[in-house]
C-alpha cells in the first residue's frame, strides 16, 4: 500500500459522512423551507415552497383524519368524558359554582340578582299562582284537609276572653245600638200599620185579665203616644233609653252572651254543616276572586326590597353554607345517573356540534409555516436530529466500503 496516497483512502468515508449528514439536514429543512414560492423570470423555482407549506391544506386534512380516526374516536371520547365527569370532579365543580354564585350575590352592587329574584317572585305570586289556584279550586277536595284542620283547631275552639267580650259589648252599645239609634228604630217600627196589627192581635189572642185590658183600654193609644213621645221629646227619650239600658244591665248581659258564644255549644250536625259551608265558601271565593286578591296583593308589595332581604339572608345563612356540599353531592349523583344512561347518545350528538375535525383543519391551515416547523421540531427534535446523524453514518459507511473496494482492486491488479 502506498501511504503517500492516504487521502485516496480517507476521503471517501469523510466525504460520504459529510454528504450524508448535510444531505439529510437539507432534505429535512426543505420539508418546510422556503416558506413561500420563489419565482425567477416568471417561473416558479422547483421545490418552492417547501413540501409541507405547499401541501398544508392536505396535511391538515390528513392530520384531522388521523386524530379523529385513531385517537379521538367516539369510544375514546366516551372514556374521556367518564374520566372528566367522575362524581368527585363533578361535585367539586358544582360546589365551586354554588360558592361562586353566593359570592356574586354578596358582591352584587348593581342589584341585578335582586331584580331577577323580584321578577320571579312577582311572576310567581302575581301571575302563575293565581292561575294555578283557579284551576285547583275547581276540584271538590281542594284544601279540604287544611280548611277542616283550621276549622277544628281554631274556629271550633275560638272563644272570647272577658276583656274581649267587654270591649265588644261596649262597642255594640256605644256604636251599633246607642240610645238615639234605638229611639229611631222604635219610631220606624211603630208605624200606623204595625200599631194596628199589634192591637188587633192582642185583642184576639189574649184571654182572662189580659183580654179585659186589651178590649177596654187597647194598645193603640199607648203605642201611638210612645211614638209621639219619641218624635217630640228626643233628649228625654234618649235619656230614658240610656237609663233603661243601665237598669237592665244590658252591658253585662251582652258580655256574658259573647263569652258563652262558641261553636262547641252548637249541635254536631250544625257544626258539620258549618264546616262544609266554610270550605265551599273559601273554595268558591278563591275560584272567583282569589286571582284579583293576589294581584292586588302583588301590586302593593315592594318585591325588590323583599328579594334583597331574602338574598342577603340566604347569602349569610349558616344553613345555606352548610348545605352546599350536600346539594352539590346530590346534583352530582343525579348527573351521574343521567350520564350512565345517555352518555353514548350525548357524545354522539356533541361530536358533530363541536366539529373537532374541522377545528383541527382550520387550526393547522391558520398556522404559519414557521410556527408549524417550530411546532414539529419541538415534538420530534431528537428524532429529526437522529435522521441527520444517521445520514452521516450511512455516508461514512458507504465511503468505507468504497475505500475497501479501492484497496481490493489495487491488490488484485
Amino acid at each position: 500500500m502506498d501511504w503517500s496516497h492516504l487521502w485516496l483512502y480517507v476521503s471517501p468515508p469523510l466525504l460520504g459522512g459529510i454528504i450524508g449528514y448535510f444531505t439529510n439536514d437539507v432534505a429535512i429543512k426543505m420539508l418546510f423551507r422556503p416558506y413561500r414560492a420563489i419565482y425567477i423570470g416568471g417561473r416558479r423555482v422547483p421545490f418552492t415552497p417547501g413540501l409541507i407549506p405547499a401541501n398544508q391544506e392536505r396535511l391538515a386534512k390528513n392530520i384531522s383524519d388521523t386524530i379523529m380516526g385513531s385517537l379521538l374516536t367516539p369510544d375514546e371520547l366516551q372514556k374521556l368524558a367518564r374520566r372528566l365527569l367522575e362524581t368527585e370532579r363533578v361535585q367539586g365543580a358544582i360546589y365551586w359554582l354554588l360558592q361562586l354564585a353566593i359570592d356574586q350575590i354578596k358582591n352584587d352592587t348593581n342589584q341585578k340578582s335582586s331584580k331577577i329574584v323580584a321578577g320571579i317572585l312577582r311572576d310567581l305570586l302575581g301571575e302563575s299562582l293565581p292561575r294555578l289556584l283557579k284551576v285547583l279550586a275547581r276540584k271538590e277536595d281542594f284544601l279540604e284537609a287544611q280548611i277542616n284542620q283550621i276549622f277544628d283547631q281554631v274556629l271550633l275552639e275560638l272563644q272570647l276572653t272577658e276583656e274581649q267580650a267587654t270591649r265588644l259589648a261596649d262597642w255594640l252599645l256605644e256604636v251599633v245600638l246607642p240610645p238615639d239609634v234605638l229611639r229611631q228604630t222604635i219610631i220606624d217600627f211603630l208605624t200606623d200599620r204595625t200599631i194596628q196589627i199589634i192591637d188587633e192581635s192582642f185583642r184576639e189572642k189574649t184571654s182572662g185579665t189580659y183580654w179585659v185590658v186589651a178590649n177596654l183600654f187597647g194598645l193603640r193609644n199607648s203605642l201611638t203616644r210612645l211614638r209621639t213621645f219619641c218624635l217630640d221629646e228626643k233628649e228625654d227619650t234618649n235619656n230614658r233609653l240610656k237609663e233603661l239600658i243601665q237598669d237592665l244591665q244590658m252591658r253585662d248581659r251582652f258580655k256574658r252572651i259573647f263569652q258563652n258564644l262558641t261553636l262547641q255549644n252548637l249541635p254536631i250536625g250544625t257544626v258539620r254543616q258549618l264546616r262544609k259551608t266554610t270550605r265551599e265558601t273559601v273554595r268558591h271565593y278563591i275560584q272567583t276572586s282569589g286571582s284579583d286578591l293576589l294581584q292586588g296583593f302583588t301590586d302593593s308589595i315592594n318585591w325588590e326590597h323583599i328579594a334583597e332581604l331574602l338574598l342577603n339572608r340566604l347569602s349569610t345563612s349558616p344553613v345555606v353554607m352548610s348545605s352546599l356540599e350536600v346539594v352539590s353531592q346530590e346534583l352530582a349523583l343525579i348527573l351521574e345517573r343521567y350520564l350512565e344512561k345517555d352518555l353514548e347518545v350525548i357524545v354522539a350528538q356533541i361530536i358533530p356540534i363541536l366539529s373537532i375535525d374541522q377545528v383541527i383543519v382550520d387550526r393547522v391551515k391558520a398556522t404559519s409555516p414557521a410556527d408549524l416547523e417550530a411546532g414539529i421540531e419541538g415534538i420530534v427534535k431528537n428524532e429529526l436530529q437522529a435522521i441527520v446523524t444517521l445520514g452521516g453514518i450511512l455516508g461514512f459507511v458507504v465511503g468505507l466500503m468504497q475505500t475497501g473496494f479501492l484497496i481490493y482492486s489495487q491488490r488484485v491488479g
